[in-house]
């Protein structure tokens, strides 16, 4: 049984901040604060004291809750050393590799750029959960915005290595969209026709699409599919290179 007890909190029009416990010890981390107001009255109707922020990137609604967090629970702040002066109240810079001590278990600091130059994600290992930001969405992954496709397309990668059962716990509730879009350039994929009828139930219902597992995001997600001969023969671009069939459906995505 996992040790962790994890709670979506959403904010502002389509994001999730996530609340990580650590059953065992108490301690609770906080990923990407977009606010601060709900994400305070959520851990302390769950009489949790968040002990740990975890930064994923230093856009606004990813870090504007952070110094009023702060402030309630004295919070301290981890992300990517090179962002350092961008994140409000960042104590400890880490980096690709680095271990994040929650009480009884550990985050892994994962370096995927692309979204922007130093994103990171936090991958909980030995409970299979992975906290990835805007790299990859339940069926999309995030536009470029300080780094290159290939690097992007790398982080996908890094990402996908992964055990099939991580559950991945993105920062948005985009997967209706992403899924218009997924089946433009895939109509044929069964797995993906079946994710897009299921995502139609849930936002119906008003509940969340988000987390996904690895699994279903390999069998469904085109962003992660651009290295399979069958992907690509059906793109017609047969005889490119992986990172160049992502950046074309990238491309295509900016522009659906």
């Amino acid at each position: 049984m996992s040790g962790l007890d994890i709670r979506q909190v959403p904010v502002l029009n389509d994001n999730y901040v996530y609340l990580i416990h650590d059953v065992q010890s108490g301690k609770t981390a906080c990923v990407d604060p977009a606010v601060a107001g709900p994400v305070i009255d959520a851990a302390n109707k769950l009489g949790w004291t968040i002990s740990h922020i975890l930064v994923t990137h230093p856009h606004y609604d990813h870090t504007d809750g952070i110094p009023e967090i702060v402030e309630a629970f004295g919070s301290v702040v981890y992300g990517n050393r090179h962002d350092f002066g961008q994140i409000p109240k960042c104590d400890h810079g880490v980096l690709d590799g680095d271990l994040i001590e929650l009480g009884g278990t550990t985050a892994r600091v994962m370096e995927v750029p692309g979204h922007t130059k130093n994103h990171l994600a936090y991958s909980f290992d030995a409970e299979n959960a992975v906290f990835v930001g805007d790299t990859l969405f339940s069926l999309g992954c995030g536009r470029l915005f300080g780094g290159s496709a290939t690097q992007m397309w790398n982080s996908l990668k890094k990402l996908r290595d992964l055990p099939t059962q991580t559950q991945v716990y993105c920062a948005h509730e985009y997967t209706n969209a992403n899924a218009d879009f997924a089946l433009s350039i895939d109509p044929d994929n069964a797995d993906l026709q079946a994710r897009a009828d299921e995502v139609i139930r849930l936002r119906e219902q008003g509940r969340s699409t988000v987390p996904s597992t690895l699994e279903q995001e390999v069998r469904t997600n085109p962003f992660l599919r651009c290295d399979i001969p069958a992907f690509k023969t059906m793109l017609g671009m047969a005889d490119r290179e992986a990172e160049e069939v992502f950046a074309e459906i990238r491309s295509r995505k900016d522009r659906f």
